[in-house]
């Protein structure tokens, strides 16, 4: 699998191709061919995924509507006028935005479309402008909708719904995190993030007034997470009232058009197409090592080595950032989870626990060299204006952040479960 991907094969093929080899070596061509047939459409005709192309959906119309824009610069006038508050505004709209699009690489796009051009306009550091942007889409991740939380709980066999609202806060967490380092950075350093004139001489009617177009975000936010967290609708119900009631908002708002809609629509089948690609490899991959026995060899040896939950979740970070740093995170994800599982569940470790860490070690992969694909994703957004080595060096700051936020998840779990265990069903 390792050549094939160096051969720049996309991770769902080789995912597929190595599974259905391994199967035709280990037992024959029917069982390979039976396989191929059936184990695909069995995991991709799960109801729960029917959720993916409709919370991509509503991101993919939200964001080419121009909501985005709107909520960028709404929040930037009620907190331009603190230290870095430009790069404040990056880290809460990317949350914002993250709580309608539950994709990170999308996060990332949009705020280095929306806000980074506006921060180097104002004269801040190019590092951190580009940074705080590439480092906040890890909140997509977190944030319900999270499409690669809603594969950890497919996968894990647990609650979609618990699993989206144990993200919540560690996701607010995260933003936060962030906008404390900003502040206290450019309160030691003001030369980073100059006030821009126009923010200083704003008023209190013009803050209203630019929270009027924004109102339909929070709204379809707190809506589908509280219909999810109080049982009232499932998941996939959420999130189909949450694209239906996006398109209505942004005709209302006449911000739709013919073109927007079309764009929408390309780019929600392309990543569904994508994503669900990686799944029906890594489905396969699971079946292939189930006939070897590898997971459960390997879950004995890790728990005759340590039975110390702790450890072992150490022991996955440790893997997560490794191959996080080289593959695209839902590929990582669904690549180990066959082995992962059986460990996690002979240890006894909370699953909805262990699936947290290893979204947040996967969304940090997202940031780190070589590939640190949101980094890549910033590059593209910015262009020439600041170079890749730039972009690396200000998403290291937010590293030291992450450092912090991670000690805090592994030591103590309730911060992950506490939300879940409220829920009602």
């Amino acid at each position: 699998m390792l050549f094939l991907l160096t051969l720049r094969m996309p991770i769902g093929l080789a995912l597929m191709a190595v599974s259905l080899v391994g199967l035709y070596i280990m037992r024959g061509t029917n069982v390979m061919m039976g396989s191929a047939r059936i184990v695909p459409y069995e995991f991709i005709a799960h109801w729960t995924l029917s959720a993916i192309p409709m919370f991509l959906f509503m991101g993919a119309i939200a964001s080419n509507a121009g909501m985005v824009g709107l909520l960028f610069k709404a929040i930037k006038l009620w907190v331009g006028k603190l230290p870095g508050g430009l790069a404040i505004a990056t880290s809460f709209a990317g949350a914002g935005f993250a709580a309608v699009s539950g994709s990170s690489v999308a996060t990332t796009a949009a705020m280095g479309r929306i806000a980074v051009p506006e921060m180097l306009r104002a004269g801040y550091n190019p590092g951190l402008a580009t940074g705080v942007a590439t480092a906040v889409g890890t909140v997509g991740a977190l944030i319900p909708p999270s499409l690669i939380m809603i594969f950890y709980a497919t996968f894990a066999e647990v609650s979609v719904g618990r699993m989206l609202m144990a993200g919540l806060v560690p996701g607010v967490l995260t933003a936060a995190a962030y906008a404390a380092l900003v502040l206290v950075r450019c309160k030691i350093n003001p030369d980073l993030a100059p006030t821009p004139k126009d923010i200083a001489s704003v008023r209190m009617t013009e803050k209203l007034a630019a929270l009027g177009p924004v109102w339909p975000i929070p709204v379809l936010a707190m809506g589908m997470i509280g219909a999810i967290y109080a049982g009232y609708a499932t998941v996939t119900e959420a999130a189909a009232a949450g694209a239906v009631m996006t398109l209505i908002l942004v005709m209302i708002q006449r911000r739709l058009n013919l073109a927007t809609l079309t764009l929408s629509l390309k780019q929600t089948v392309s990543t569904t197409a994508s994503v669900l690609l990686i799944a029906i490899g890594a489905s396969l991959m699971t079946q292939f090592l189930a006939y070897t026995g590898m997971p459960f060899y390997l879950s004995g040896m890790v728990t005759e080595f340590t039975s110390n939950p702790l450890t072992i979740m150490a022991m996955a970070c440790l893997l997560y950032l490794v191959l996080g740093c080289f593959l695209d995170p839902l590929g990582v994800m669904l690549l180990t989870l066959p082995i992962l599982l059986p460990v996690i569940k002979d240890a006894q470790i909370d699953e909805i626990w262990a699936g947290v860490i290893f979204v947040k070690m996967l969304e940090i992969g997202l940031l780190t060299p070589p590939i640190g694909l949101n980094a890549f994703v910033m590059k593209g957004a910015v262009g020439d204006r600041v170079s890749l080595g730039t972009i690396f060096k200000g998403t290291s700051w937010f590293l030291m952040a992450e450092v912090v936020i991670m000690a805090i998840l592994l030591f103590f779990p309730k911060v992950s479960t506490w939300l879940p265990s409220l829920m009602i069903g």
